[in-house]
């Protein structure tokens, strides 16, 4: 049986928060932050989750750094 993401709860809150809020992130940023957190706490490649925010995190580093 395979683990639980540790970070899934987290996921799924932030997706609650978005459909609440009409999709704008703006409103969100707590549960954002809470997913930021929880994916802080483990080794990568640890939840599936945090995958998609690590990618996230490398585009805006990215993006500020071409300016």
């Amino acid at each position: 049986m395979p683990q639980k993401d540790p970070c899934q709860k987290q996921a799924c809150e932030i997706q609650k928060c978005l459909q609440a809020n009409n999709y704008m992130e703006s409103k969100c940023q707590a549960v954002i932050q809470e997913l930021s957190k929880c994916c802080a706490r483990y080794p990568k490649g640890r939840s599936l989750v945090c995958s998609g925010l690590e990618k996230e995190e490398e585009n805006l580093t990215l993006k500020s750094g071409s300016k």
